[in-house]
């Protein structure tokens, strides 16, 4: 009697130990007021989606040889680095602004496209696609929050088959673009604030929304909402991530995702980047 009973209450105990630490479902089917917001250079796509959409113009003959060689030293940087440094990405965007000048919003949408399928689709990280369909199958909307250009952004939102994309907006009079941009970069507090934003006008409640990014420039965004993601983060971000209990997922070199835990609960939002936020909810091409 004394070895059954011993063995039940193991058992009991082994029971009520797995209970406790299995993690919750998540995401939750069926909860309308989540969401979630996915950074997308080196998070959904290998590398940066503006230097993919500069070689695509380049073979259009948008601009020549050298400006090229720019493209692809600012490209093998950050694939070397796996950061945002402020100045390559300012440079790079520089660069396209001046490229585009001149030319109709339309006919770059349209090119859009094309790159996408010449250059971009085989570089969307699987693990990472996987995650936002997981949102996608439980009801849930899913928005690509990025720097890069909002056309560009949109372009891969729809062929993901994600609700829909914040970027960057590069001013355009009658359809044409001028070489500059509405505003500022949408890059790191801006992302915080644009995400604030859309959760306001679309009823979400962000302690229960997800966001997912690989860099610690996007920490304000992480920290606004209650399930933090770093993935495939840099040096910076993989520490924060540690020190805060943050989920981490890791899928540069294929081995098994590691997880760091369960976030605790949603931090403090950044300030600043409201202009950027408002542009990208509600300002129109004039």
């Amino acid at each position: 009697m004394a070895g059954e009973a011993s063995a039940e209450a193991a058992r009991k105990t082994s029971q009520e130990a797995a209970a406790t630490t299995e993690e919750p479902q998540f995401p939750v089917h069926g909860d309308v007021r989540a969401a979630a917001f996915f950074d997308l250079d080196n998070t959904v796509m290998q590398g940066a989606a503006l230097f993919h959409f500069g070689r695509g113009l380049y073979k259009r003959k948008f601009f020549e040889t050298r400006e090229l060689a720019r493209f692809a030293w600012q490209q093998a940087w950050f694939r070397l680095a796996g950061i945002e440094d402020p100045e390559h990405m300012q440079e790079a965007r520089d660069s396209a602004l001046s490229i585009v000048k001149g030319h109709r919003v339309a006919e770059l949408q349209s090119i859009g496209e094309e790159i996408y399928d010449e250059y971009m689709a085989e570089r969307i990280w699987p693990g990472t696609r996987a995650l936002a369909q997981a949102h996608l199958d439980a009801g849930q909307k899913v928005w690509l929050v990025t720097a890069a250009p909002v056309e560009i952004a949109q372009v891969i939102a729809r062929r993901l088959g994600l609700t829909g994309a914040l970027g960057t907006v590069a001013e355009s009079v009658d359809g044409v673009y001028t070489g500059k941009l509405v505003g500022e970069p949408l890059h790191g507090p801006a992302k915080a604030e644009a995400v604030r934003a859309l959760a306001a006008a679309e009823g979400l409640d962000l302690g229960r929304c997800a966001a997912y990014s690989d860099s610690h420039n996007d920490i304000p965004m992480l920290s606004l909402v209650g399930h933090p993601y770093a993935i495939n983060p840099d040096s910076k971000l993989r520490k924060h991530a540690r020190e805060l209990d943050w989920r981490l997922r890791d899928y540069r070199t294929g081995r098994k995702a590691a997880k760091v835990g369960i976030p605790a609960a949603a931090g403090v939002g950044a300030v600043a980047g409201g202009t950027a936020a408002a542009i990208a909810l509600h300002r129109r091409r004039r």
